[in-house]
């Protein structure tokens, strides 16, 4: 894969939107309880949870791109299957650019980016490294309240979380 400088990121980023796979680890307990894995992260909004993911780099295809993220995150793969479909798309703005036509959207003063929204299971225990200071199992009624901003609407969007 080719890279690009920092700097020329930072242009396209500031001139089109960027095309994301975003997903929530969950896991079944012994009890029979959905528990839904976030990490918690530093972001323009201080350290929140959130769910994983990121960029797809060009050549890679989107079940690629969720294991590259899941692995450089988490230390673990996905169990995905080889054509995964998004459960949700969900755009993130910055607050420049963000919709007021009523579009829901999630915040990110970074950029624009278009995330295809995936449930995942983890195929190893995850160890957070890189992005992820910490990384916590959660069911939907102990979802914590700092988390990055728009992710409300994204988790009622997967059924994690009553709706919105």
């Amino acid at each position: 894969m080719a890279y690009l400088p920092d700097d020329l990121y930072r242009q396209i980023e500031q001139s089109m939107p960027i095309a994301c796979v975003d997903f929530v680890a969950t896991r079944a307990t012994a009890a029979g309880t959905r528990e839904y894995g976030l990490i918690r992260r530093r972001s323009p909004y201080g350290e929140v949870w959130c769910h994983l993911g990121g960029r797809i780099q060009r050549g890679e295809t989107i079940v690629q791109a969720l294991q590259r993220h899941a692995h450089e995150t988490l230390a673990a793969g996905l169990d995905l299957p080889l054509d995964p479909q998004p459960v949700y798309t969900y755009q993130w703005f910055p607050t420049t650019d963000a919709p007021t036509d009523g579009t829901p959207f999630g915040r990110d003063e970074r950029k624009h980016s278009i995330g295809m929204a995936f449930l995942a299971t983890l195929t190893a225990e995850p160890r957070p490294r890189n992005e992820a200071l910490d990384f916590a199992w959660f069911t939907s009624s102990t979802i914590p309240a700092d988390v990055w901003p728009g992710c409300e609407h994204l988790f009622a969007k997967l059924g994690i979380v009553a709706r919105q």
